[in-house]
């Protein structure tokens, strides 16, 4: 899906319920700085398509690892709660290609295989994204929406206090990451120059006041031994002067014109992207403005322009989805989304917008299509609370409230309020059949809400 009116939507969630809504957030200047995690079906498989063969590489199963994406425009990334990988968006923004990216990844990976953090890790392991947030950022209480766009994605807020703490690697804990990832690179047949690339971005940073630095450079200390170390390499490898595949460059792209898009001002994205130029990114970037503008007739025209020339690119199906959605045209938004699900089966996000507009429709005739919607998403997805939350509605509509409740108390425990799971998965556990797979579930889920810290 994309990332859904990240700016612009937050406004109406305050006053209404809205299909698209975020939270958008500045920059990361201080530790008071909160942050938020968001979704987007894109870039997700953008992140994982390049972590996946480094991740296979190492011995982890690529399934296992979750990715999150982090709103915040600093440059960083970070791993914590054992097999759980957090990406800054500016970090995405601000890289020149995927190779740059792919290192990070492939030096985080390092930490990941290596058990470093690992007192913190095991006291993380079996969190939630948004809790692990909350806990690195000093916070006692997230702000859970579990949305499956990207503007319900306002996963955790907080104050920055702590998160370098935290964080904080040995130098020869970074080294040891280094080589790691240096190893994957090569096992996996890419060049290290990316990483290189990033850490020479860090290297000017170091003379900077630490309240200017970037998060990265102040949990991964920065050697000029360790540079030297990955520029010796890089003289041996067999890899160092292959550059990332046509695939990767058209990703990164995409990825980059798509934050920077939704992340930055209207005026500032059509003048980063001109109209002169007729380049797929561009296009797309535009398209994106026009939908926050909000100027439809261009957006559509834009998203058409690419159908046209891409139309079996369940992206651009999505986003035209968004955009009639989001204009009030929702039969037609139906259409749209159908023709993403269809090119793309296996998105979780996707899948439950389109659930989600079906219920929205509010026609009886789409509401066993949007329950086969909403629990094929979450046989992909299971913890996407507000998924859930769109199930308990559909079976509540067809008066399935055993069903109902049992959704209701997954969408709570996925939330961390224990007692609102009991009571569902109690009230679930009275109305199905004592013995059944509805009544085995909440017997589970009351005994994860009774463990549950």
């Amino acid at each position: 899906m994309t990332l859904k009116a990240l700016l612009p939507r937050v406004f109406y969630l305050v006053a209404a319920f809205v299909f698209f809504a975020a939270l958008f957030l500045k920059p990361a200047e201080s530790e008071a700085q909160g942050l938020s995690l968001i979704r987007d079906a894109e870039i997700e498989n953008t992140i994982r398509a390049y972590a996946a063969p480094l991740f296979q590489a190492a011995g982890l199963d690529p399934t296992a690892v979750r990715i999150f994406l982090v709103n915040d425009r600093s440059l960083n990334a970070f791993v914590a709660g054992g097999q759980k990988l957090f990406i800054n968006t500016g970090l995405l923004m601000r890289a020149t290609n995927a190779g740059q990216v792919i290192g990070v990844i492939a030096h985080e990976t390092g930490h990941i295989a290596g058990g470093h953090l690992s007192r913190t890790q095991e006291a993380l392991e079996k969190s939630t994204a948004q809790s692990i947030i909350s806990f690195l950022l000093g916070t006692a209480a997230a702000v859970a929406s579990g949305r499956p766009d990207v503007g319900g994605a306002i996963i955790a807020g907080g104050q920055s206090v702590g998160l370098r703490s935290f964080l904080q690697y040995s130098r020869t804990q970074e080294s040891a990451a280094d080589q790691a990832g240096l190893r994957l690179l090569d096992a996996t047949g890419q060049s290290s120059q990316g990483i290189l690339e990033f850490l020479d971005t860090l290297l000017g940073q170091e003379q900077l006041s630490r309240a200017r630095q970037d998060p990265y450079l102040q949990t991964h200390p920065l050697s000029l031994v360790r540079i030297d170390a990955i520029r010796a390499h890089l003289a041996r490898s067999p890899h160092a002067n292959k550059p990332s595949s046509p695939e990767f460059k058209r990703m990164h792209q995409r990825m980059r014109a798509k934050l920077f898009a939704f992340l930055e001002s209207v005026p500032t994205t059509l003048r980063r992207y001109p109209e002169r130029d007729t380049s797929l990114e561009t296009r797309y970037a535009r398209a994106i403005a026009y939908l926050r503008k909000p100027d439809l007739e261009k957006a559509l025209s834009l998203i058409n322009g690419l159908l046209a020339d891409y139309p079996d690119d369940p992206y651009f199906h999505e986003l035209k989805g968004q955009m009639l959605f989001e204009h009030g045209h929702a039969a037609r938004a139906l259409v749209a989304y159908e023709n993403a699900v269809q090119l793309l089966p296996r998105s979780p996000l996707i899948r439950s917008q389109y659930a989600q507009i079906q219920l929205e429709l509010n026609d009886p005739a789409l509401l066993d299509p949007a329950i086969m919607n909403l629990r094929a998403a979450l046989q992909y997805d299971t913890r996407m609370p507000f998924t859930w939350r769109q199930l308990a509605i559909a079976y509540g509509r067809k008066g399935d409230m055993g069903q109902s409740s049992l959704a209701l108390a997954e969408e709570a425990l996925l939330r961390g309020k224990k007692a609102d799971a009991r009571y569902h998965a109690g009230r679930a556990e009275r109305l199905m059949p004592r013995g059944s797979i509805g009544w085995l579930k909440s017997q589970d889920i009351l005994q994860a809400a009774r463990k549950k810290k």
